[in-house]
């Protein structure tokens, strides 16, 4: 699957940079079932480039990320039944951390990112954000419990406020200066229309280092979080 190729996404390079760009702005960029098909292709895709060194992540319009479109599912039975079944079975394949994606990735929150849009916050290397941008976990206002999204977040910050944004749900948003004072995001850009010349920049500032070392490094550290330092995996 060539760029040209994406509907729901944009796939660019912009010198060692790939960006991998939400296009469904008139849906809160929300995942419908192309969409989730496109970002499988579209990680693997700026992962195997040997010209992306970092690949940057963000949103057309004023949504970062809202998550699995539930009205268009709904339409697609089949697509229903495949995602119900990865989730189930714990094989989900959206985000790069989903996918075994080793290169560095930068989410660069431009707006309002909520519920399963999180799960690119969480699997993110480096999270910037908009001053505009917002965070919010609607799950349980609408009758459903969260549980991958809040246990991610705890990999970024404490979990008094992943519970905090759990437990509240859709009546309260979790303002970018206070993700940042919780770890959540490193950066907070302002104005935030400077938000993807500040994430070219980072991106640029990373893709200076060695590949494979940037590679060793990330599996060492996301693999010791993930088996908890007891079965951490050997840099490849």
């Amino acid at each position: 699957m060539g760029a040209d190729r994406y509907e729901q996404l944009k796939v660019e390079r912009r010198g060692p940079v790939g960006w991998l760009v939400f296009d469904r702005p008139e849906a809160g960029n929300a995942m419908d079932a192309r969409m989730l098909d496109e970002l499988e292709a579209a990680w693997l895709e700026l992962d195997r480039d040997p010209a992306v060194r970092v690949i940057v992540n963000t949103g057309e319009g004023a949504a970062f990320q809202t998550g699995v479109d539930v009205v268009q599912l709904g339409r697609d039975r089949e697509a229903l039944r495949e995602h119900s079944r990865r989730t189930r079975d714990f094989e989900l394949r959206f985000t790069a951390w989903h996918l075994g994606v080793w290169k560095p990735v930068i989410a660069a929150v431009n707006g309002v990112c909520a519920g399963g849009g999180l799960h690119f916050v969480a699997d993110a290397d480096i999270v910037i954000a908009a001053s505009t941008a917002s965070f919010l976990d609607p799950h349980v206002s609408i009758g459903q419990a969260t549980v991958y999204e809040a246990i991610t977040l705890l990999r970024k910050s404490p979990m008094e406020p992943v519970l905090r944004m759990a437990l509240v749900g859709s009546h309260e948003r979790l303002p970018a200066e206070r993700a940042y004072e919780l770890g959540i995001v490193s950066q907070v850009v302002d104005p935030p229309e400077r938000l993807r010349e500040e994430a070219q920049a980072l991106a640029e500032k990373v893709a200076r280092n060695s590949p494979a070392a940037m590679r060793a490094t990330k599996r060492a550290l996301w693999g010791a979080l993930e088996t908890f330092l007891t079965e951490q995996p050997q840099p490849a």
